[in-house]
């Protein structure tokens, strides 16, 4: 389940950027970005869809519902939050960077508020 859930959070991200950069997301984008096939994508579309985060119809774009873009932002802020915590603590930005990716998806909400007062008083 816990894969599951980080799936979930990496697709709907990676939605969100898409849109953001070229404004539409697609599954051979997706593919290539995760460095999965389109049958993988496909598949888990197609069960975000089922969990209402996504919104998408066969060779057409993929869409972030309201629920999606609500998980997109919360992932977004999270990740934002321990980037800056690693770079807080003298981290290099590319490995802050790749770092959060995983530590952003198991980073409790007690241990990200102290990263957020850290932070902050670290300013």
């Amino acid at each position: 389940e816990d894969h599951s859930v980080e799936t979930a959070e990496d697709y709907v991200e990676l939605v969100a950027s898409l849109i953001a950069e070229s404004g539409e997301a697609r599954a051979v984008d997706l593919a290539e970005r995760l460095g999965v096939s389109q049958v993988t994508v496909s598949k888990t579309v197609q069960r975000l869809q089922r969990e209402g985060l996504l919104a998408a119809q066969p060779y057409r774009s993929i869409f972030l519902t309201d629920k999606g873009v609500q998980l997109a932002q919360s992932v977004r802020e999270r990740h934002e939050m321990v980037v800056r915590f690693l770079r807080a603590i003298g981290v290099p930005a590319d490995s802050a960077e790749m770092d959060a990716e995983g530590i952003e998806h198991h980073v409790s909400a007690g241990t990200l508020e102290a990263m957020r007062r850290f932070v902050e008083g670290s300013r």
